[in-house]
């Protein structure tokens, strides 16, 4: 795992108990061909540095969230930045999603998220990334 973190790429931290967040995160890093994307589970000593810097608990917003510099996207708007990063076929749909008014989007968002332990699952201990990706990983 990166030792230090770097501000250079965006950080996402993502829930690492959670099996479709592990599964979309390994599809973000599948289609990070830029490389800008560094990683961190909400339970890491990382999501606790970021929390006391932006002065938010991100584990208690049930969400997703990206730092880009001194930004920080949470919910939809977190989901949106990183799919227009990405190489993939939905980045279309990401500008469309702007259409949509953020509280619409976001209770969409939320409603998943509460439900997403019983529609996917969860596990014990926060997801070890493969030798092949785990410099995407931060401490």
């Amino acid at each position: 795992m990166a030792p230090v973190l770097d501000y250079s790429k965006d950080i996402i931290l993502f829930d690492g108990v959670c099996n479709f967040c592990n599964s979309y995160i390994n599809y973000v890093i599948a289609h990070d061909k830029a490389d800008r994307f560094a990683f961190a589970p909400l339970q890491s000593h990382t999501a606790t540095r970021m929390s006391a810097r932006f002065q938010t608990d991100f584990k208690e917003l049930n969400s997703v969230v990206v730092i880009h510099g001194d930004e920080v996207y949470t919910h939809s708007s977190a989901v949106i930045h990183i799919v227009k990063n990405l190489s993939t076929i939905w980045l279309p749909l990401a500008y469309l999603a702007y259409l949509i008014p953020p509280f619409i989007r976001n209770r969409l968002y939320t409603a998943f998220a509460h439900k997403r332990y019983v529609l996917f699952g969860q596990s014990e201990t926060c997801m070890v990334p493969s030798i092949q990706v785990r410099n995407k990983f931060l401490s």
